[in-house]
């Protein structure tokens, strides 16, 4: 396996470490691993900088992998999901089984959250087989992976699909956790940019908690 991808990553980022907001970002995020101290915006920047010559999708997805697992520090497990969203590796099958294993093993909502859109673009290019995979992630064990199945369709707008919405919601409905009741409120509030008359209605439906609800019909309030 070759190393020269994750190596010149590593080195961008040691080389753009700060010290000083090292301490505040892992503090914020509650993080056991430290920080370079680098913002995520330039992390993905140093990122597509490094692999811009780099064209082979199983290259970069080993690279990924790589900087995941041997990650000493957050931002190269950012730089590793930033690597999930070049182009050559865009909608290719081969990252959800590696999405799954970062939302596994990094259970945080940084981490899931970022996920989330590659499953939006798995959605849009093999609908049928990633549907599948949203829905048996959706009563999944792992809090995490249920966290990602709901903001599976963020993003996708007049795309979503809300049969699909909704059987990766209601399964999740009575779950107390933080994160879930979140997860189902943003999910919702992103739909009802398109389909305000649609979220109000399931809202209406549905047994929701009272942040659920409040997050779901932030921007357009109750029917009537």
């Amino acid at each position: 396996m070759s190393s020269a991808l994750p190596d010149a990553i590593r080195a961008a980022l040691r080389a753009a470490a700060d010290a000083e907001r090292a301490p505040g970002q892992q503090a914020y995020m509650k993080s056991a691993m430290p920080f370079y101290g680098v913002a995520v915006p330039e992390v993905r920047r140093l990122t597509r900088a490094a692999a811009q010559r780099t064209t082979d999708a199983s290259a970069l997805l080993s690279a990924s992998r790589q900087l995941w697992d041997e990650a000493s520090h957050r931002e190269e497990r950012y730089a590793a999901m930033a690597l999930l969203a070049l182009r050559p590796l865009r909608a290719d099958p081969a990252v959800l089984p590696l999405a799954e294993h970062m939302v596994r093993t990094g259970q945080w909502w940084d981490i899931t959250d970022e996920l989330a859109h590659r499953l939006a673009e798995a959605l849009d290019a093999r609908p049928d087989e990633t549907a599948a995979l949203v829905r048996r992630w959706a009563v999944d064990d792992d809090f995490w992976m249920r966290r990602l199945a709901i903001l599976a369709q963020l993003g996708r707008r007049d795309r979503v699909d809300p049969d699909l919405l909704t059987d990766a919601i209601e399964p999740n409905t009575a779950d107390g956790e933080f994160f879930i009741r979140k997860a189902i409120g943003w999910a919702l509030r992103e739909y009802a940019r398109v389909q305000p008359d649609w979220v109000r209605r399931f809202v209406a439906h549905h047994d929701l908690s009272a942040l659920t609800v409040r997050e779901a019909l932030k921007h357009i309030g109750p029917a009537g």
